[in-house]
């Protein structure tokens, strides 16, 4: 059994970029720790009903992935910057000693959205093998509408070499995604069921299988 930790700067990143990857972990017997950083509230503006409504969102996804336990950090949504890490990295520290996850999913370092950006470099503070020495993978996951969307700069590409079969679990994966109906349009906007399934389809034609998620691996440590 693995200890698994999926880390998303907005609830629907976990299921974009790694739901599949989650459903399977769990099948597989391992637990599956879901770390949301930002999260919505009155005083930014959204309504008592959204901020609401997105507790339950949470709540309802979490259990359909198989989730053990959630943590939120309640940053403000949008806010993230490199001043955040001062704070940041200690919360994910702590979150990090609690669990000891083994597998660790994070956001692509050079995503559209600064929030994801930023919490990459935290993320990655916290994988120091001296001090935390249960970690053995790190992996980043791609987020359909701001992977693609980073600047088409070398340094800035996403280069999966890490796959995922999840075709037992494309169905669930995109009825989970149903949850967050207000994140999603239809095409062609980025994140549709349809890019959704497209992009699956993409990267198990890459790997060989019907359906499958991409990762680019940051670090693997080979050990008992």
């Amino acid at each position: 059994m693995n200890k698994v930790i999926v880390i998303s700067a907005h609830p629907d990143d976990e299921v974009l970029g790694a739901g599949g990857a989650m459903l399977r972990h769990v099948s597989k017997g391992d637990e599956v720790y879901w770390l949301i950083v930002t999260n919505i509230s009155e005083a930014q503006g959204f309504s008592a009903e959204k901020v609401l409504s997105r507790q339950k969102e949470i709540d309802i996804v979490g259990k359909m992935l198989g989730v053990k336990k959630t943590f939120k950090l309640d940053y403000p949504t949008m806010s993230l910057t490199s001043g955040s890490l001062l704070k940041l990295v200690p919360d994910i520290s702590a979150i990090f000693q609690e669990v000891r996850p083994e597998i660790i999913y994070c956001l692509n370092r050079s995503d559209a959205h600064s929030d994801h950006r930023v919490l990459f470099d935290a993320t990655m503070a916290c994988t120091k093998s001296f001090r935390y020495p249960f970690i053995k993978q790190v992996l980043m996951y791609e987020c359909i509408s701001e992977t693609e969307f980073a600047p088409a700069l070398p340094e800035k590409v996403f280069i999966p070499n890490y796959f995922i079969d999840i075709t037992p679990f494309m169905e669930d994966k995109l009825e989970i995604m149903k949850i967050y109906a207000s994140e999603l349009g239809e095409h062609p906007f980025p994140r549709s069921l349809a890019n959704i399934r497209a992009l699956a389809h993409f990267r198990g034609a890459v790997a060989g299988v019907q359906y499958a998620e991409a990762f680019q691996l940051i670090k693997f440590i080979d050990k008992d």
